[in-house]
């Protein structure tokens, strides 16, 4: 008998406990990233400051490529007010887990590094390479791949960019690189003559141009995009979810999905230097994770 009454006493405890995680498994894991948003009217978006994928215009409005694409997605979900928070680039994705956004929104790259710890929405963009040289071309540069071929010529890259990541892995010595901390830097060294020219994204190009950025230099006209790519890098940018937020993600790809390649897509991405040579076409995200 005295073996009996602890498990009449334990029981309802046990009992309680199984009950308390079926009941976290089935509401306390539950998505509600699109009813909470929807209920509060309101979403948190973070960016990071890169024109022209994303910055601060004159007026202290966000503005750029991701954040437009953004307001015209939430306007189409019913979103009536977004919150912006800007941060550095590098704590976008920790800002993103740990609640404090619900989208970044700053013309950030897929790469299956990335997509281990968030899930991106389908493509909005796919960069070429572009350069900036001296007006009239002297060196009559029209590839990255001149570089390897002309061992003389010095290329101006923005320090931790992907062109600088093309530029090493197709060879391009170290003596032939100068790290500079950004695009305008960029562009005097070219104007100085410590660098013959500078390798950037085809929209930061494009952008320099419409911002009348250019100074003494011009667009070259690259006819040969360099085909290799640094592993894991295809050029495609996407906006950035939590992984546990997938109607979210659901609704605003649906949105992307009537939106993206359309005339009005492509007027408010021309603002800022993007192309029909930018579009990402019917490629996917799962695609472009493959390659």
């Amino acid at each position: 008998m005295k073996l009996r009454k602890p498990i009449k006493t334990f029981l309802p405890i046990a009992v309680f406990a199984v009950l308390s995680v079926i009941a976290f498994y089935f509401y306390g894991s539950r998505d509600v990233s699109l009813s909470k948003i929807r209920k509060t009217k309101t979403i948190k978006i973070g960016y990071a400051i890169e024109a022209p994928y994303a910055f601060l215009k004159g007026n202290n409005e966000v503005g750029g490529q991701s954040p437009d694409i953004a307001k015209y997605v939430a306007q189409k979900l019913g979103i009536e007010k977004i919150e912006w928070k800007q941060t550095e680039f590098s704590m976008l994705f920790s800002d993103l887990q740990q609640g404090r956004i619900d989208v970044v929104a700053a013309g950030t790259f897929i790469t299956p590094e990335r997509a281990e710890i968030v899930n991106f929405s389908e493509p909005i963009f796919h960069v070429n390479q572009g350069l900036l040289v001296l007006k009239g071309n002297p060196r009559k540069l029209n590839s990255y791949g001149n570089f390897v071929e002309m061992p003389e010529v010095k290329v101006a890259v923005i320090s931790g960019s992907v062109e600088e990541r093309f530029l090493r892995r197709t060879g391009v010595s170290d003596k032939q690189i100068i790290s500079v901390p950004d695009a305008l830097t960029g562009r005097v060294a070219v104007e100085a003559g410590n660098a013959d020219c500078l390798a950037l994204s085809s929209p930061t190009v494009n952008w320099m141009a419409i911002k009348d950025q250019l100074g003494k230099t011009e667009t070259a006209q690259i006819s040969e995009q360099v085909a290799d790519l640094p592993p894991g890098f295809s050029g495609y940018g996407a906006f950035a979810f939590r992984k546990k937020d997938v109607a979210l993600l659901n609704e605003w790809n649906a949105v992307l999905k009537q939106f993206v390649g359309t005339e009005e897509y492509k007027k408010i991405v021309a603002e800022y230097g993007f192309t029909d040579s930018e579009l990402p076409g019917n490629i996917t995200t799962a695609e472009v994770l493959k390659k």
